[in-house]
């Protein structure tokens, strides 16, 4: 049987806003997507990214002196109803998504704050000036947390048996999403003399918990697995059969698994690490340490770069969250006669 052919489809170039990334916000622009892609990829990565991101919070809460979410606390302002509203509010980051316990205890006259609270050590509090409640000189405020993982919104899972419970435990709605607010615009954009390709602008807004590149990577996960299932036979590969996409549209960059990953441009790797704009202290610590070279720093293992004198763990987070914005990362290992041979390539035959 014949094999049949078919026509490439435009692969988008991804680039997020580098001025504009933060732990809390991202700005992804894909160009070019076929027309009406741009809405179908959009709404389909915006419903995944508000429901499916997975997250922690706080499910229940042991308060001392009281039973039930109707009580009032002896010398504390609040009453238990808008503590509970207050913790609702609480950001956690759970570092291996497994669930944890936290712990308040207040005495005398102080404002409650999330920094008071202690809790496991892989759990981390985020907005530690939320402010949760405020104890008179005589009173006091002890809390435990139980902190749970979860996907979206969790109504109060109190046990059908019995309203109160013997040690006291309060149940509370729980939101575990770490996204605060997703937003897309769909834009027409040109590729060589055609002027309806589509253009995708993603913007997303988390709650510090998670960055906004790493909720992408999760979100685009979650639809391509659930995607798959719908395969009906061996995949049609169009990333391999659209590869001529890129001399129409020249800022695109090469897809290369040999150098680690996806969308990795071989020019960037061989320019100097002021691309990357790092501050003044991490550019001098690596400079001084002969890292020059945008390569040079993704072939580092980050016990390797912890190890550059005055180069702490502040640093070498600044410098993940930067090279994160151009798809690259510590621990690479790329060659560079690898690197080379696909500059070599890539040049147009005469």
């Amino acid at each position: 049987m014949e094999k049949k052919e078919y026509r490439p489809l435009t692969i988008p170039k991804l680039t997020w806003n580098k001025k504009e990334l933060t732990q809390t916000y991202g700005e992804l622009i894909a160009q070019p997507l076929e027309p009406g892609f741009g809405i179908t990829l959009g709404n389909a990565l915006r419903r995944i990214l508000y429901a499916g991101v997975e997250g922690s919070a706080v499910t229940s809460i042991v308060v001392k002196g009281v039973n039930n979410e109707f009580s009032a606390l002896t010398g504390v302002e609040e009453d238990v109803m808008q503590l509970i509203l207050n913790i609702k509010n609480i950001v956690v980051r759970n570092k291996d998504g497994k669930p944890g316990k936290m712990h308040l205890l207040v005495k005398g006259q102080a404002v409650a704050k999330v920094a008071d609270i202690t809790c496991d050590e892989h759990l981390e509090l985020i907005n530690k000036d939320h402010v949760l409640a405020h104890v008179s000189q005589n009173g006091e405020l002890d809390i435990e947390f139980f902190v749970e993982p979860g996907r979206g919104y969790k109504p109060a899972q109190w046990p059908a048996d019995k309203a109160l419970q013997e040690d006291g435990r309060i149940y509370i709605d729980a939101m575990f999403s770490p996204i605060r607010k997703v937003m897309f615009d769909v834009e027409k954009t040109r590729v060589g003399k055609d002027i309806d390709y589509d253009k995708l602008t993603l913007r997303i807004n988390t709650d510090g918990s998670e960055n906004p590149l790493d909720v992408l990577h999760y979100a685009v996960s979650v639809l391509r697995t659930q995607l798959e299932h719908f395969l009906a036979s061996t995949e049609i590969p169009f990333n391999q059969l659209s590869g001529g996409v890129e001399e129409e549209f020249p800022g695109q960059t090469v897809e290369l698994e040999q150098l680690g990953g996806k969308g990795v441009s071989p020019d960037l790797l061989l320019k100097p690490i002021e691309e990357l704009e790092l501050s003044v202290r991490a550019h001098n610590c690596l400079i001084n340490a002969g890292i020059k070279r945008i390569l040079d720093l993704v072939n580092l293992s980050e016990d390797e770069a912890l190890k550059i004198k005055n180069f702490g763990r502040k640093s070498l987070g600044e410098v993940k969250e930067s090279m994160k914005a151009f798809g690259l990362g510590f621990g690479m290992n790329i060659k560079e006669s690898q690197l080379k041979k696909a500059l070599k390539d890539q040049q147009p035959e005469e």
